[in-house]
């Protein structure tokens, strides 16, 4: 399978509705690893990476989000698979 590592912006009520903890239950479902944290503008940001077909299916989820989110906007960019991650987490 071909890899993959995508960073992705989320715009829109994103914060205070469990996206991050959503997203690394379903990044350990997909076996995906990388990091998501809240940014100060309001923001989320994520680096995933793994098999191009689990890294997509974490993207079309982030979409939508958990439940209460209203994703207004979400900017992807391609890198450069690195590998370096071992697991999923929440960063601060």
């Amino acid at each position: 399978m071909s890899k993959q590592r995508i960073r992705i912006f989320v715009t829109g009520r994103v914060q205070g509705v469990f996206f991050r903890q959503t997203l690394k239950a379903k990044a350990k479902q997909n076996n995906v690893y990388g990091w998501v944290k809240n940014l100060k503008d309001g923001r989320v940001e994520a680096v995933l990476e793994g098999d191009t077909e689990n890294v997509t299916r974490l993207v079309e989820w982030a979409h939508g989000g958990p439940a209460n989110a209203i994703v207004e906007d979400i900017e992807i960019r391609n890198e450069k698979f690195s590998g370096e991650f071992s697991k999923f987490d929440v960063a601060y």
